[in-house]
């Protein structure tokens, strides 16, 4: 505004012009004075809130590292043991299909294939350790060689194919079932399981510590691990279990588990942030 305009207003409009100006700028200095209050810290998340939290889990939150996996170890161990017979009628149920009660879902070809059709035959389908029994030595025994959470139906020449090779990614495509890869010391299973694979390998890494008269297993970061009662790589693993997080298919397997079988549960299905808890190094 200029100083020729000014002299021109009268009196009583300039005082209102200076309340006016008086009026706004005494907040605008208030404002500049006065120190905002410091953000509060962020607390730490919490992982997601689980249906068996307050019972089935109670010992194990807040926990992590080693005294994570040691609570959580107590809690699967109650179980209910099966015989390696019985591991075929609990396959039956466990790994159904969805879209056909009388077929299961193979675990590596993810082929449909009739409950009946299970055997020794090139094309049908038998019982694969995913935790291979060599690693450890412990068989068909009932306990690790029986447990459910690691025992899923594949097509036998898959399976064949698959040994007891360690898992890690790469080699070539395999010719029955694609998507899975190998080499001459791994196995890569297919995208769609590669947490189910994961999750099975550390949920046996959990349960089996050297108690109960059997190897204490536990995953390591190589692969050609032979007879040793270990499997890699872990690292990969834990990348497939972020990579391929759990399904409705897996997430009904567990509770088909505990509520009909062994009446233990998979804690990483349930709680998938545990893997990075307890395995923090690798």
């Amino acid at each position: 505004m200029s100083t020729h305009r000014l002299k021109r207003r009268k009196p009583w409009h300039l005082a209102v012009v200076a309340v006016a100006v008086t009026g706004i700028a005494a907040p605008a200095a208030a404002m500049a004075t006065t120190q905002a209050p410091p953000a509060p810290t962020p607390a730490r998340t919490a992982g997601p809130v689980g249906a068996y939290d307050d019972t089935y889990y109670k010992d194990a939150l807040g926990k992590t590292g080693p005294e994570l996996k040691k609570a959580l170890h107590t809690i699967v161990s109650e179980q209910t043991r099966l015989t390696y017979d019985q591991v075929w009628d609990a396959l039956k149920a466990t790994d159904e299909d969805p879209g056909n009660p009388s077929n299961v879902i193979l675990l590596y070809t993810g082929r449909s294939q009739s409950k009946d059709a299970n055997g020794t035959g090139n094309d049908d389908w038998n019982r694969e350790h995913v935790w291979a029994k060599s690693h450890g030595d412990f068989g068909t025994d009932v306990g690790p060689g029986t447990d459910i959470h690691h025992l899923r139906p594949t097509d036998v020449t898959v399976n064949s194919t698959r040994g007891n090779k360690d898992f890690d990614a790469g080699g070539e495509e395999v010719e029955e079932a694609p998507g899975n890869r190998t080499d001459g010391d791994s196995f890569e299973p297919r995208d769609e399981v590669k947490g189910d694979v994961a999750r099975m390998i550390l949920y046996m890494a959990v349960r089996y510590d050297g108690g109960d008269g059997f190897a204490d297993l536990e995953p390591n970061d190589s692969v050609d691990n032979g007879s040793a009662p270990h499997i890699g790589r872990v690292s990969v693993l834990k990348q497939w279990s972020k990579q391929d997080p759990p399904d409705d298919f897996e997430k009904k397997r567990n509770q088909t588990i505990f509520e009909k079988f062994q009446h233990n549960r998979n804690p990483f299905i349930d709680h998938p942030e545990w893997v990075d808890e307890i395995w923090q190094q690798a």
